[in-house]
């Protein structure tokens, strides 16, 4: 009697929920195919007080995939001194890459377990999982990528390695406004990298190492569509982007954008934010949302509280503890977070407000606000799964990027995909109270810029919908 054949895709996110959540929608895309889906985890070498409820989370919500928890390896030191592979550096990313690939060992032993006669595997892998490539070709298990950013974004990511070695020096010597040339990117100077990609520090060295690699997989996905970045996806199609060696194949696989809860499924256990929402005229609500690590010094609280004051428009505000630091995001540090919300924003603030205004403490559900009929605009940090809940949703952006490739991804939505204007900071990496009246009154009121941009937002929300629709291009 003859074997069926199964097969069983395996995704392995790496670490953070940014990487987790399209990983998870990928999943429900795969699994209607009729093949089945493994997700590997691995808890954060920095603690994660919340990875026990992340994994119980993903498991309730996603019943149809096996999950599976890395034994976390031994620590490794840093080398003792740099080399063509490592550099001893103080950049936590360093020290997250060089746990990753010590997981590589564990991994290699659960794929071992998960392979049998006439079950194929196949392997999913995230960019900073790429050194996890050796223990699929050990295996002889086909490897892709799921890049978390857009397609931009990764031209960039992708091209750096060439460009730098045609520059033969560090970007930032180059001095702050010269434009470097991307394919497929619109123009991007040298003080719109990320501050680590413009150096030659450790995390710059690794970054290189990890974009070599990205061409020996079989395959890249992207979580994007044609639609949103074309330019971007054809200059990876057609091989622009990596220098010495042929591009895999390119795959728009986006918007991988939960769905949300059904209106249905969450009338009994609704957040309170939601049930404000659902009192609130159509399209009135302006709703701000930094992430998980957007949190501002009381100053910046002040600033945004005072602008939103002014304005005089309905918002909902999802607030964090402050922290130490600049203001300008570059690596929160978080303080208590059981600050009453009263003590984090300015006296009053909340009691005038009342009517017209909410502000929630850490969390809300996003794409069940940034869905909701009431909502209007959406300022957000441009992480790139908040850019999409926000293009799915139809919403025009308000951009104020804090850390990482957010700066990139900023000039990609106001100057490429035209769905978002920016935030603008003075000269400290502060935005004021006047800014954020000004936008705030700009983005929600009648003038012909204004309408042309939430008409652009809507039809971005059109196409997403398509890309994802039965016979759609992703």
């Amino acid at each position: 009697m003859e074997t069926r054949r199964t097969t069983t895709v395996v995704l392995y996110p790496g670490i953070g929920v940014g990487h987790l959540s399209p990983m998870l929608e990928l999943s429900r895309g795969i699994l209607r195919h009729g093949i089945d889906v493994a997700v590997v985890l691995v808890e954060s070498p920095f603690g994660d007080s919340g990875f026990a409820a992340a994994v119980a989370r993903a498991r309730s919500t996603h019943t149809s995939v096996s999950f599976h928890v890395l034994p976390t390896p031994p620590p490794s030191p840093p080398p003792a001194a740099p080399s063509s592979d490592d550099a001893e550096d103080d950049h936590p990313m360093v020290g997250l890459l060089r746990f990753l690939r010590a997981t590589n060992a564990p991994l290699r032993d659960l794929l071992s377990s998960l392979s049998r006669p006439a079950h194929a595997l196949a392997l999913v892998l995230d960019m900073f999982c790429a050194h996890a490539l050796h223990v699929a070709s050990e295996l002889a298990i086909p490897a892709y990528f799921l890049s978390a950013t857009g397609a931009t974004a990764l031209a960039v990511f992708l091209a750096v390695p060439g460009l730098h070695a045609r520059v033969g020096a560090a970007f930032r010597d180059l001095g702050d406004d010269v434009v470097l040339p991307f394919a497929g990117v619109p123009p991007l100077k040298v003080s719109q990298l990320p501050p680590w990609l413009a150096d030659d520090g450790a995390l710059f060295q690794a970054s290189l190492r990890l974009a070599a690699r990205v061409p020996e997989a079989r395959g890249i996905l992207v979580n994007s569509f044609l639609a949103l970045e074309p330019r971007a996806v054809q200059a990876l199609r057609d091989g622009l982007c990596v220098h010495d060696r042929p591009t895999p194949p390119v795959y728009c696989v986006g918007p991988l954008v939960s769905p949300g809860a059904v209106a249905a499924a969450r009338e009994d256990d609704a957040h309170e934010c939601l049930r404000w929402m659902d009192a609130q005229p159509d399209r009135s609500v302006m709703f701000l949302c930094f992430g998980s690590m957007g949190a501002f010094p009381k100053h910046q609280l002040a600033e945004i509280a005072a602008g939103l004051e002014r304005s005089g428009h309905r918002f909902l505000w999802v607030v964090r503890s402050p922290r130490s630091g600049d203001g300008r995001g570059a690596s929160p540090v978080m303080n208590p977070a059981d600050d009453p919300l009263d003590e984090m924003l300015p006296a009053g603030f909340m009691e005038r407000t009342k009517d017209r205004g909410l502000a929630v403490k850490s969390w809300a559900p996003q794409v069940e606000v940034l869905r909701h009929r009431a909502a209007g605009a959406f300022v957000t940090h441009c992480w790139w799964n908040s850019t999409l809940e926000g293009v799915a949703a139809g919403l025009p952006m308000l951009c104020w990027p804090l850390y990482a490739e957010q700066g990139l991804n900023k000039v990609f939505i106001v100057e490429e995909m035209r769905l978002g204007v920016e935030m603008a900071k003075d000269g400290k990496g502060f935005v004021s109270a006047e800014e954020v009246e000004e936008k705030l009154r700009w983005v929600m009121g009648e003038s012909g810029g204004a309408r042309e941009l939430r008409e652009r937002a809507a039809a971005a929300r059109d196409k997403a919908a398509e890309a994802v629709a039965d016979g759609g291009p992703s």
